[in-house]
């Protein structure tokens, strides 16, 4: 039987990447998925009615945009074409007002009247030095950035603060700070805590760097690009093969986990140490969950906000302040009266996503781990909040619990789509303090968002974990 360099469990973009830096180095080396279909949190699948394509988790792709090792790629050759609506993002307000996240720097800090000038400061610039900046978002802490080391601590000064703490010291008007609240917002912690301000400015950085581009025809087209490009270079791949234990992995040298931590001890169970297992088990915080309603429209959405009808993502909530109590909740063990709505439209700008005259719309909120309350009322009344007359446009809803989440990605654990909390040290050190990407055991590697630099599409996790497979394999 083959001996494999390298075998890979799991396929969302994380593993995608490291086996394709394995192969390319001619390394060899096999995918498994417990799936039907290759790419985890990246796939597509017509979830409503036929005809209508929708992203089953990762629908927006500002980081895929911005990514090292996805831009070192021939993507394009490859099917995959970024789409950027006319805005990156859109907040809406109440009475018909937004905060809208333009991709000039200048434009948007025009819109915020008082706060222009602190807004210019603060991002004008980071985005002027967005390319040396990247090394301190994608790379570990074992590779700090050395190409701007005090633009570095500029940013790092920012990052450090709670979001609440941050804009309500620095800004005065309520844009500017449900603007980078519902940037803020990503990181499904209470926005009062500490470095939550850290996702805020990274994400409204990149709005403004690279945009927050989606793939035309779905996520699943990257996934697909990457497969494709994985069997240029040799290797292997199969799907509907969930792996459960190390016995049932072909003959190899190295296995790579693109799996949240706790799947990947749970797999491996004695081939790694019971103190180790132990901390990541009970040390490695599990993130909140989602619950996610996928619809199929007979007309676009009659958001309030004209701007909100020219962006492909929007922050559906209001103020900082109700941003604030919902993004409390899910960690306090409650779901939200007013949810946080994340929200993606794109057959606005990409009529391959459904049949003509229709349209689709992505939508979660942030849950408890494991939630098993149907908050479809809550996000709908959002939606309807924003959007008067939606209801009266949907011809078909599809609605994905945690529990759902989880059947569809073993990875998923609860809902959690984020790999592990993103608060604290996990911010920093994932799955446990000390050297990343590696365990106890020599042959046993993990290469998922549970690993830095965190969740994403962006395949940077598998990037360096793939650096250190090379340098064990020689």
């Amino acid at each position: 039987m083959k001996t494999y360099d390298a075998v890979v469990v799991g396929s969302g973009p994380n593993g995608l990447a490291a086996a394709l830096v394995l192969a390319r180095a001619g390394r060899s080396v096999k995918v498994l998925e417990g799936q039907p279909t290759f790419g985890g949190g990246a796939r597509s699948m017509a979830l409503t009615k036929p005809g209508f394509v929708h992203d089953l988790c990762s629908a927006i792709h500002p980081l895929a945009a911005a990514s090292p090792f996805f831009s070192s790629l021939p993507l394009e050759q490859h099917g995959v074409r970024f789409i950027h609506s006319d805005f990156p993002v859109v907040n809406p307000l109440a009475d018909g007002d937004a905060a809208v996240l333009e991709r000039s720097v200048e434009a948007t800090a025009a819109r915020l009247g008082v706060d222009e000038g602190p807004y210019l400061r603060l991002m004008k610039p980071l985005v002027d030095g967005f390319h040396d900046l990247k090394d301190l978002i994608f790379n570990p802490l074992t590779k700090p950035p050395l190409k701007a080391p005090l633009l570095a601590a500029r940013f790092g000064l920012a990052a450090l603060e709670s979001n609440v703490d941050f804009v309500e010291s620095r800004f005065q008007h309520p844009r500017t700070k449900a603007l980078l609240g519902g940037c803020a917002a990503h990181s499904f912690s209470p926005l009062t805590t500490p470095l939550t301000n850290a996702f805020g400015v990274i994400l409204a950085m990149t709005g403004h760097a690279v945009g927050w581009p989606f793939i035309e025809g779905g996520s699943q087209r990257l996934v697909d690009a990457l497969v494709a490009m994985l069997r240029e270079a040799g290797g292997e791949l199969e799907a509907n093969a969930p792996v459960s234990s190390l016995e049932q992995l072909p003959p190899h040298r190295l296995v790579l986990f693109d799996t949240h931590a706790h799947v990947m001890t749970r797999v491996c169970g004695e081939a790694l140490p019971a103190s180790y297992r132990r901390r990541v088990e009970q040390g490695f915080k599990r993130g909140p969950g989602v619950f996610k309603l996928d619809y199929a429209l007979d007309g676009p959405m009659p958001w309030s906000n004209e701007e909100a009808r020219r962006t492909s993502c929007l922050h559906v909530c209001g103020t900082i302040e109700e941003l604030s109590e919902s993004e409390a909740a899910p960690s306090a063990g409650r779901v939200a009266d007013r949810p946080y709505v994340l929200v993606a439209q794109h057959s606005g700008f990409d009529g391959s996503r459904a049949p003509a005259g229709h349209h689709t719309l992505w939508a979660y909120c942030h849950v408890p781990n494991g939630s098993t309350v149907d908050m479809s009322e809550r996000v709908e009344a959002q939606l309807e909040r924003f959007a008067p007359g939606f209801g009266q446009r949907v011809v078909a809803r599809h609605a994905k619990t945690p529990a759902d989440f989880e059947a569809t990605n073993a990875s998923y654990l609860g809902g959690d789509i984020s790999a592990g909390a993103v608060e604290g040290l996990q911010v920093f050190f994932r799955p446990t303090i000390g050297l990343p990407y590696v365990t106890p055991n020599e042959k046993v590697l993990l290469c998922s968002a549970s690993a830095p630099p965190g969740p994403g599409v962006h395949g940077m996790c598998g990037y360096w974990a793939a650096q250190v497979a090379l340098k064990r394999l020689g």
